[in-house]
């Protein structure tokens, strides 16, 4: 059984179509990297999926499960969502991730509950903080904070919403590692939307490129070509390996780059 479906899925902002015969799966033990342009449609992909909005045509199936049969308890049973901007408050690190048990506790938190928080957090490396309060701690700690709440719920999908900005370098492979050795080891299937193309395929199994509401490319690193990117970015590049693994080069003659450098402050 597929851990995700998503089926002919389309939907629309003010009758303007955003995804457009949307289909792709993913399963156990696998990470998938949504790419493509901003406004072409990953986030609403992904708040699809975590049925924060609904197709007008198409399904979305977790487990086996039609999103719009479940749930929200059980829905978070099945389905971890680490967003790109998430509030501060004045909680503790232990206490956030506590919060990620509500959706499988019982009047009130048991020892197990407050074990697998516990057990989650020192896989996190956030056992030492334990009592720090989360509005007081860097950025990439916070980050690690959410993945932990998410993977405190047990889910079997764990979805991610650009994971990795607003990190420098450094702690963006500190996170995408921890991601990939999480996934592994608990043999989750992992979705996150990526900006990133070449981090994106240093860290996951499969890719989606996306253009213009429609799923231009889905597969494995055969699908990372040269014809692609300039289909669905409009830009040239070389995609070479190196050490086993793709990088992507863009070509610095190239007449849209110009453009832009040519016109500061057009956005």
């Amino acid at each position: 059984m597929k851990v995700l479906e998503v089926d002919g899925v389309r939907f629309s902002y003010d009758r303007k179509d955003v995804l457009k015969n949307v289909s792709m799966q993913a399963d156990k033990n696998e990470i998938i990297s949504i790419l493509g342009p901003n406004g072409v449609g990953k986030t609403t992909l992904l708040r699809c999926i975590c049925n924060m909005l609904t197709p007008s045509e198409g399904s979305i199936r977790i487990c086996g499960q039609d999103l719009s049969e479940v749930g929200p308890r059980d829905l978070a049973k099945l389905l971890g969502y680490v967003p790109q901007k998430a509030s501060v408050s004045r909680t503790t690190v232990f206490d956030s991730v506590l919060i990620g048990r509500r959706p499988r506790m019982g009047i009130t938190y048991s020892d197990h509950d407050l074990a697998v928080a516990w057990d989650v957090m020192t896989s996190l490396g956030l056992g030492e903080m334990t009592l720090d309060y989360v509005d007081e701690i860097s950025g990439g700690e916070f980050q690690k904070v959410q993945i932990a709440r998410a993977l405190a719920q047990e889910p079997e999908l764990l979805v991610l919403d650009e994971p990795s900005n607003n990190l420098d370098i450094a702690n963006q492979h500190i996170t995408m590692r921890m991601i990939e050795r999480i996934v592994r080891h608990r043999g989750l299937c992992t979705v996150m939307t990526m900006h990133d193309i070449n981090l994106a395929a240093y860290y996951s199994d499969k890719f989606v490129f996306m253009k213009d509401g429609m799923i231009a490319a889905f597969g494995g690193r055969e699908v990372i070509t040269p014809e692609v990117i300039r289909e669905v970015y409009g830009m040239d590049v070389d995609v070479i390996e190196h050490n086993g693994q793709i990088a992507i080069i863009p070509n610095r003659e190239q007449p849209a780059l110009d453009r832009i450098s040519d016109n500061k402050g057009v956005e």
